[in-house]
């Protein structure tokens, strides 16, 4: 036999409905096959994605219901990457059609038939189910080392907010040092964006709507600079001084102040395309060779990438973590922006089997 067959029954937290309450729920992973991975979750980040799909704000989510880091437990057949022990993680993608030319450019998170790791369904039909649950069953494709040393709480924002980051620096050729980095938004992710751009040696700029996050951004983050983009005078001052922007905010705002910031053929990096309206894209193709363009998570291969240069560098997220019984709570922090700047559940603390 390829696979192993026993089927086993979980328990998770799911969101049943649009209300965007989690309560515990139990379902059967499918058998460990071939190609597969058994992990038991130790931990599983939480992020905006999270919050939008909890609430059905993109009009999409199936009920019930992300970057998880667990102990393998058993593997498949095929499976020589991994050993029963070792620390691994999952991030957003668990399968593709592997035969696409994404798929084969080693940038399957492009690919027209990826499979996200909670509200979507395998080839077979069953749905998948996240990670706030005690164990998963994923491909191998879509498994990752944790680099030794690396504490797991610490390792699952990353496979998230990390990659997320790395892989526009990495496919639009900024991984040089001495280049001018905008971070649009300090959060989750814009937080990881302004350690992953000094560590690569780039001068920092945090753009933000206000004062608020000043201190925090230059002296805790490591910022070089903190522009005000309500301030016309500082913008103004701040024209066509960067070679890009990574636009790390969630919400819908338009794009034009700040192709004003970048230098002649900066980019404009959205991370949110879904949540930037065409209106606000139209008018900018007049600005000529200052561009705009997208990044969707990272590859695997970015994702190993990702760890490794995170590891050589000492680059950790700044994060709390709760337990599951607090996720409804986390979440409502989320939505108010109170948390600095990822919450991380501690899976296997909460005993969810218990």
């Amino acid at each position: 036999m390829g696979g192993i067959e026993a089927e086993r029954t979980v328990t998770g937290w799911a969101a049943k409905d649009p209300s965007g309450i989690l309560s515990p729920y139990s379902y059967t992973l499918r058998n460990t096959g071939p190609e597969d991975v058994y992990i038991k979750v130790h931990c599983c980040g939480i992020c905006h994605t999270d919050l939008h799909q909890v609430k059905n704000d993109l009009g999409m989510s199936n009920y019930p219901w992300h970057e998880v880091v667990g102990e393998v437990v058993e593997m498949g057949s095929n499976v020589s990457k991994f050993r029963a022990g070792d620390i691994v993680g999952v991030g957003l993608l668990v399968g593709c059609c592997k035969n696409c030319n994404p798929c084969k450019a080693d940038i399957e998170q492009y690919c027209n038939k990826k499979i996200w790791s909670y509200n979507d369904v395998y080839t077979d039909g069953k749905p998948t189910q996240g990670g706030f649950a005690s164990a998963t069953v994923v491909d191998q494709k879509f498994v990752v080392k944790i680099p030794e040393g690396m504490e797991p709480e610490q390792a699952a924002p990353l496979l998230c907010a990390g990659v997320t980051i790395y892989s526009p620096l990495s496919h639009f050729g900024l991984k040089q040092s001495g280049l001018r980095g905008g971070i649009l938004g300090v959060g989750g992710v814009g937080h990881m964006g302004v350690k992953i751009a000094k560590a690569m040696g780039h001068h920092v700029t945090v753009i933000s709507s206000s004062d608020k996050k000043r201190e925090e951004a230059l002296e805790h983050l490591g910022a070089d600079q903190y522009l005000v983009s309500s301030d016309a005078t500082q913008m103004q001052e701040a024209a066509d001084s960067l070679d890009y922007i990574i636009d790390t905010v969630p919400v819908l705002h338009p794009l034009e102040p700040y192709l004003s910031l970048l230098k002649l053929d900066g980019k404009l990096i959205l991370m949110g395309v879904i949540n930037t309206p065409l209106q606000f894209l139209t008018p900018l193709v007049i600005l000529g060779r200052k561009s705009i363009t997208g990044s969707f998570i990272g590859s695997m291969k970015e994702t190993e990438e990702m760890l490794e240069f995170c590891k050589e560098k000492g680059l950790s997220s700044m994060i709390e973590v709760v337990k599951m019984d607090y996720v409804n709570k986390a979440f409502e922090r989320l939505e108010k922006n109170d948390v600095r700047y990822r919450f991380v559940v501690d899976v296997a603390g909460s005993k969810l089997d218990q």
